[in-house]
């Protein structure tokens, strides 16, 4: 090949790879456009996600602010509470329990407590831990106690959740109530209970000798490398934290942190990096570069439907049967992972039902519910994103 050729292979080269520099631009304005413009048009103030492709992030970027009064962005490393995505490392910290041999997850609740539970109802049935995983425990939350009473303002709760959960469910209890309990035998009928995710996570304190956030942080968060993540406002660093917002009509205004008394059911804070590592690690059956950190079995069991057209519950559309421990299919069962919600947060941790596209999302800033569809909105953004960035 003489000279010429070369020179014109060379210039072939050059412009291809140019041109593929261009679209990788076009598509990453794109995906900007797109979220600034949602961003703009329902006032959310700041925002941060990552998206994973065969186990791995490939792309992750913030927008907006953390602080819209100093002009702090949001990034990927900003912290933030993730809502009932929370009940996921619950679920995590519940089935390594299990790997120890220190729960089973059809054993009689009753055994772990040092207070009993009986559903004044169906008094003789036993309430498991794949009940309360599974939501189909037959307990509830009882509004608007919940809401106006579980939640503290600038601080951690000061109730101790196991002194909450026996005033709640034991009988002579100060918020002991029959409206605590769904007239419905466990096992057969499905509420999400944020209660009874308390409630499992307590257990899992009862069983270990060990609070939750100490427990997580020793077998989970530690290995995960998630070294900015911790349960309560008072073991994070709030130089990090986002401050939170809502939008009542047409106005953003801001709102103080908060603690949650039964936090296993939300408590947790993190950044979009930090819970990237942790859903890597069950997307891909525990392993985390190259450590096991839990055992395959354990993230199979915990990602398992556990339920099926011969053992559904009643009154439970087809679409929401796909329940696993503290896990689920979202989306019209287009998706696995969970999602979360509370004043001034909305999260996603979400996947493709095949785990090879996934997206994790959070937002600072709370809509009302005819706005709701913003969020989701963003998130096809970012998933058909992760399609082309894929290809």
């Amino acid at each position: 090949m003489n000279k010429y050729m070369w020179l014109l292979l060379l210039c072939i080269v050059v412009a291809a790879s140019t041109n593929l520099y261009a679209q990788g631009n076009a598509v990453a304005t794109d995906i900007d456009s797109l979220i600034g413009k949602k961003m703009s048009e329902s006032g959310i103030v700041g925002l941060g996600a990552a998206i994973i492709i065969d186990k791995k992030v490939v792309w992750k970027k913030g927008y907006g602010f953390s602080d819209k009064k100093t002009g702090t962005a949001f990034t990927t490393s900003t912290l933030m509470n993730i809502a009932s995505v929370s009940k996921t490392v619950t679920g995590a910290c519940l089935m390594k329990a299990v790997e120890q041999g220190k729960l089973s997850l059809d054993e009689d609740i009753n055994h772990y407590l040092p207070f009993k539970i009986h559903n004044p109802y169906f008094p003789e049935e036993k309430i498991t831990l794949r009940n309360l995983s599974t939501h189909t425990s037959g307990l509830t939350d009882r509004y608007p106690f919940y809401t106006d009473s579980l939640y503290f303002n600038g601080k951690d709760s000061p109730q101790a959740l196991g002194d909450f959960l026996r005033n709640y469910f034991a009988p002579g209890g100060k918020y002991y109530s029959k409206e605590n309990f769904l007239d419905h035998k466990p096992g057969t009928f499905r509420e999400y209970s944020n209660i009874g995710a308390g409630l499992a996570g307590y257990i899992v304190e009862v069983r270990t000798g060990l609070k939750l956030n100490e427990y997580s942080k020793k077998y989970l968060f530690g290995p995960l490398k998630m070294d900015d993540t911790g349960w309560f406002m008072s073991e994070i660093n709030l130089k990090k934290h986002t401050k939170l917002y809502e939008k009542q009509g047409n106005e953003v205004r801001g709102i103080p942190l908060y603690g949650c008394t039964t936090y296993p059911d939300g408590g947790v804070r993190t950044s979009v990096d930090n819970l990237s590592n942790f859903f890597i690690c069950l997307l891909s059956d525990g392993r985390f570069k190259n450590r096991q950190v839990l055992e395959v079995k354990t993230v199979k069991e915990m990602l398992r439907f556990q339920f099926d057209n011969a053992n559904k519950p009643e009154n439970v559309k087809p679409q929401s049967l796909n329940s696993g421990i503290f896990w689920a299919t979202k989306m019209g069962g287009t998706r696995i992972g969970h999602n979360g919600s509370d004043p001034g947060v909305r999260v996603f941790m979400l996947s493709d039902l095949n785990k090879e596209i996934a997206v994790i999302l959070f937002v600072n800033t709370s809509l009302s519910e005819k706005e709701e569809d913003k969020f989701f909105e963003i998130y096809d953004d970012l998933y058909r994103y992760g399609v082309k960035l894929k290809k």
